[in-house]
């Protein structure tokens, strides 16, 4: 799933926060100047408006788009863009002291004062911090991963080409071309990871965000049947211009990249604020998760370790957005050889094929030797897993950022092996503590083309609303003991 307007402001927090942080310093100073010394935030009325002077500033921050694509604006477009930041927010802040009928009593040459330091403090820290990122090479760091598609003898143009602006939104992390095998060597500091062969399977089994394609028109190799494959698979595909054909359908849009004009086109696109929604409502539920987990902590950690010592927590390295590798926390509900014990019960997986394991009376499961009067398990382990509790320690991974509270079920790496590219389709998106197949009434679905159904149309329909949908499904799941997390 492409994010539009991905220079918005909430990419850039480090320059919000020192902003913020700017903005409170030429208060601290226009006050010492104006009113002499002295802590101006023991003053109700200056301590009120120095507060609000920062929603001000994040008002204008979030609405007003102020630092979008900051990264790439040169010194005078910043200049610019500086004073109209401080302008609004001065304003706004004006009209505050307004509506309040607080100004009267509030120093203007205070509240002029301010203003101006602010434009010098917020400017000078702007045009530092992206030099700074520059020189230590940050400015890629977080980047979406891009592989570029290409023949040889256009190769270095092209990286030449996308390398005009280091602060874009994409970090090239490998090429490939189609008209030989170069594999294993470098183009401008880039390794070229595939050539007409297997470029798929290379974009099918590794982290690739995005994917730039930049043919001759010349070329015979069917270049529709590429776009499709990748699209099929869930990545973001840029296509030049020149290089337009009909291809699968998908949410389109064009833009800039480089020197190159685009169309882009994406499983689903969403927009900054959309995003940020998402991540504030992540945010807000990892943190309430967190401390249910320590509470939860208490009552659990004993008794994991009274029927089978060792770690309470399990971790293991699961496969989450695009490919991105990351580890994953669980309270441990199996026993510590599980693990090992796994290829040997692979007969009695219900999933088949293997993309996923699920099995009845799962033996490795702490406790599940004890059964009640029906003969079914009734252990330590069985009573987490069916209650979820399992899985809070994930709201961490949450919090972190790996996850969301609503995606899909990131897989092990074993399971991410045996992906075809349809499946990829699945992980263009977040691995979530529950998602849309769980909540289905499908929790028990053997059948993984449904898993990969489910998950799909999750991400095509995409909104805030589904995902407050099916996380009000999980707790009533959870509360009936259904185990849908």
């Amino acid at each position: 799933m492409y994010k539009k307007s991905a220079q918005g402001w909430l990419k850039h927090w480090d320059f919000i926060l020192m902003d913020v942080i700017c903005l409170q310093a030429a208060f601290v100073i226009a006050c010492l100047l104006r009113l002499g010394a002295g802590n101006p935030y023991s003053n109700p009325l200056y301590r009120n408006q120095a507060v609000v002077l920062v929603f001000c500033q994040i008002f204008v921050a979030f609405f007003g788009q102020t630092f979008r694509d900051i990264l790439r604006r040169g010194h005078y477009v910043e200049f610019l863009k500086t004073v109209k930041h401080v302008c609004a927010v001065m304003l706004l802040d004006m009209s505050y002291m307004f509506i309040t009928q607080s100004s009267g009593s509030y120093s203007r040459m205070t509240f002029f004062i301010t203003g101006a330091f602010y434009f010098v403090l917020a400017y000078a820290q702007r045009e530092f911090w992206k030099s700074f990122l520059v020189k230590k090479g940050k400015a890629a760091s977080g980047k979406r991963s891009m592989v570029v598609i290409t023949v040889s003898h256009m190769a270095r143009q092209v990286l030449e080409s996308l390398d005009v602006n280091p602060y874009d939104g994409f970090a090239v992390t490998g090429i490939a071309l189609l008209d030989k095998n170069m594999i294993g060597e470098y183009i401008r500091g880039v390794p070229v990871v595939g050539d007409k062969e297997n470029i798929e399977d290379y974009v099918c089994r590794g982290w690739v965000d995005e994917v730039f394609l930049a043919l001759p028109d010349e070329m015979e190799y069917p270049r529709r049947k590429i776009v499709d494959d990748f699209i099929l698979m869930g990545v973001t595909v840029h296509l030049t211009l020149t290089g337009i054909e009909k291809v699968r359908a998908g949410k389109q849009h064009v833009e800039k990249m480089g020197n190159y004009t685009v169309i882009t086109t994406s499983i689903n696109m969403t927009t900054t604020k959309q995003l940020l929604w998402k991540r504030l409502m992540d945010i807000a539920g990892g943190l309430i998760g967190c401390l249910l987990t320590v509470v939860l902590f208490l009552f659990v950690a004993p008794a994991i370790y009274i029927k089978s010592p060792g770690p309470i927590f399990f971790s293991q390295v699961r496969i989450g957005k695009n490919g991105r590798k990351f580890k994953i926390y669980k309270f441990r509900s199996m026993y510590m050889d599980a693990e090992e014990r796994k290829q040997e019960l692979m007969k009695q997986n219900k999933v088949k094929d293997g993309f996923m394991f699920k099995m009845d009376y799962d033996p490795r499961i702490i406790g599940s030797e004890k059964k009640d009067k029906n003969g079914n398990p009734k252990g330590i382990g069985n009573f987490i897993r069916k209650t979820s509790i399992d899985e809070f320690p994930q709201f961490w991974n949450v919090l972190k950022g790996d996850m969301s509270l609503v995606g899909t079920r990131p897989p092990t790496l074993d399971e991410w092996e045996k992906y075809a590219l349809h499946h990829r389709a699945r992980m263009a998106i977040k691995p979530g503590i529950t998602g849309m197949w769980q909540v289905s009434g499908r929790s028990e679905i053997t059948d993984f083309e449904e898993v990969v159904r489910l998950d799909t149309q999750y991400i095509e329909n995409w909104t805030i609303g589904l995902d407050i949908k099916i996380l009000c499904k999980t707790v009533l799941a959870v509360l009936h003991n259904d185990g849908a997390m």
